[in-house]
């Protein structure tokens, strides 16, 4: 479902596409009274995604569906987030009733397993959901919003158009039910620290200063003006989204900013949610969704060390092969300063990457049997947002092929944005990574339940994603050893999030004391160090599950790898990996094992 997925306060980590019904979902009688071998789980899964998408209409937007509910936004309230839970939870709790792993077709088995653990952890999670911020600068709705009008509301006709006018007069509402719930934690105590504030109150006074040259009634005119109808409905209809904005959403946008500003004002300075009255539970439970393990903030604290001294060592190398004079932190400063590791323009940057995508995708089929039909496009991160905005992200592709998959890149800085880092990225965001993984997984088939085509698992499609930056070594790319060093500049930065994440939320260290740790320990520029501790700070254990996955990805391959001896095949392993769609990391672990006990026999 992308990044607009937390900005509900429901979504957490693989419940992105959770349940969106405000009723229980009763079997039907035929159903309920079948022998349970009879049964067809599909059945319950359709049931199951055929309510959530009656009350989530964002769901169906970024799966490119387009009815009746095109034009509005669903329920943001808590009594709507509690509803999507009580779904979520009746229906696993129907399933385990009535079917037993056990005796089920394998395929069929593994998803009761997948939809299982997902209620689980969500149940684990969501008593702690009024710790979450609803605004902060990584998911507020103050941006998330608009990029979503942006970049999944489509129009292909006047309709279409309508449906994107009632959405921006349904920005108010919308934008007022968050701010009471803004509103109400805070008067808790639940608060970002001061400091985020600024980012949320530039993003609102960016939309706010447009006037009607804002980003998103920019984006509504340009898109019906490609529309063949008349100029005279142009107009009309241009003159509808404005009366909309001016009526609805930017008086809501100036009520937020007011709420902003007040809580800016009484906001404390500690980052960590150690804060909170159950922080600790709080963040072990959200280790354990975006993990999917059972691994403590002490043990990941001490494998992040661990991790950063094996990659510390191999810089050491490069060190060596470029004939730097000097020590590993003099290297660093080298890295983050150095003109020449820096991109003059925009259009460099994006020059670079398209190289970088053109001389990967040829080479793909000799690691993948199966390839993604969606295209790639990359798109530098909109104006309106950038400031805030994460460095790099990705956005899946719409099932009916309406939509591509996007790679988008935050080049609001250039000097934050290392030229030696730039292969990595894209290996990371597009191919073979995220592109290629989140691709494959929505192409899995109609037949595939579609909790497994369009949910997650964040440390199997992160892990993945980090995992695709070492393969692309393998596949004979970082020719250039500052390119190599950028490489493990990233796995480095990964590693570094271990300590850095459970420092700020186990630890109680502050933002200062998680930006000189990476000052010290990694080659980033200063700007890209201190908007990752922040995204760390307001995602609390999000960051850990990339080398986590990644490490059981690299555990799994060669343990393939040492046991089938010749017989071992990166493509075949590959299949197996991501032919199931996104799995926790147990049950990813069980599948490679079956793999080589068949390719082994």
């Amino acid at each position: 479902m992308g990044r607009i997925g937390r900005i509900t306060t429901i979504s957490l980590g693989a419940l992105a596409l959770a349940a969106c019904a405000a009723q229980r979902a009763p079997l039907d009688s035929a159903q309920a009274s079948a022998p349970a071998e009879a049964r067809d789980i599909d059945a319950l899964f359709a049931t199951y995604d055929e309510r959530q998408l009656a009350l989530s209409p964002l769901s169906k937007a970024y799966r490119g569906i387009r009815d009746e509910d095109y034009g509005k936004w669903g329920d943001f309230s808590d009594a709507g987030a509690i509803a999507q839970q009580a779904l979520l939870q009746d229906t696993a709790a129907r399933m385990r009733a009535a079917y037993s792993p056990g005796a089920l077709p394998a395929d069929d088995a593994l998803s009761f397993r997948l939809f299982d653990a997902m209620a689980r952890r969500s149940a684990r999670s969501f008593p702690f959901r009024e710790y979450g911020y609803v605004f902060d600068q990584m998911n507020g709705a103050q941006s998330d919003l608009p990029a979503f009008l942006i970049n999944i509301h489509s129009i292909a006709d006047a309709g279409q158009a309508e449906d994107y006018v009632e959405r921006i007069e349904g920005l108010g509402p919308v934008l007022d039910t968050l701010a009471a719930e803004s509103r109400e934690r805070a008067g808790n105590g639940v608060m970002p620290p001061r400091w985020v504030y600024a980012y949320v109150i530039s993003d609102i006074e960016n939309l706010l200063s447009a006037g009607r040259d804002n980003a998103v009634l920019t984006d509504f005119a340009g898109k019906v003006g490609k529309l063949s109808i008349p100029q005279a409905e142009k107009t009309a209809l241009e003159a509808r989204a404005q009366a909309a904005w001016t009526g609805s959403a930017r008086p809501a946008y100036e009520r937020l900013l007011a709420e902003m500003e007040r809580q800016q004002a009484i906001a404390g300075t500690d980052d960590g949610v150690w804060r909170f009255p159950q922080g600790r539970a709080y963040y072990d439970a959200l280790l354990a969704n975006y993990t999917t393990t059972d691994l403590t903030a002490d043990q990941i604290h001490a494998i992040g060390l661990r991790e950063i001294a094996r990659i510390h060592d191999e810089m050491r190398a490069i060190m060596r092969q470029v004939g730097f004079e000097g020590t590993l932190q003099q290297f660093f400063e080298y890295a983050r300063t150095d003109p020449r590791f820096f991109f003059k323009t925009r259009e460099d940057y994006l020059a670079a990457v398209k190289a970088v995508q053109d001389r990967i995708e040829p080479v793909l089929p000799q690691y993948f049997q199966t390839l993604p039909q969606a295209p790639l496009v990359v798109k530098p991160v909109e104006a309106f947002r950038e400031q805030s905005a994460g460095k790099a992200f990705y956005q899946s592709p719409a099932p009916d092929g309406s939509r591509p998959g996007t790679y988008y890149v935050n080049l609001y800085r250039l000097e934050d944005m290392s030229r030696n880092e730039l292969e990595a990225l894209f290996y990371h965001e597009g191919l073979p990574g995220h592109h290629l993984q989140r691709a494959i997984q929505t192409e899995l088939g109609d037949d595939m339940p579609a909790f497994r085509r369009f949910g997650g698992v964040t440390a199997y499609s992160e892990g993945w994603g980090l995992y695709a930056e070492e393969l692309g070594k393998d596949m004979g790319f970082y020719t250039d050893p500052y390119s190599d060093f950028g490489r493990l500049g990233m796995e480095l930065w990964r590693a570094a999030r271990l300590v850095v994440d459970t420092g700020i939320h186990s630890k109680r260290w502050s933002r200062e004391q998680a930006i000189e740790y990476l000052t010290q320990n990694t080659p980033n520029p200063d700007g890209d160090i201190r908007k990752a501790i922040e995204r760390y700070v307001v995602y609390p254990g999000q960051a850990t599950a990339y080398m986590i996955g990644k490490l059981k990805i690299m555990e799994l391959r060669e343990r393939a790898r040492k046991e089938l001896g010749p017989a071992f095949d990166i493509r075949a392993f590959h299949e197996i990996v991501l032919g199931s769609g996104p799995v926790p990391l147990s049950i990813l672990e069980e599948n490679v094992d079956a793999w080589i006990a068949t390719r082994g026999g």
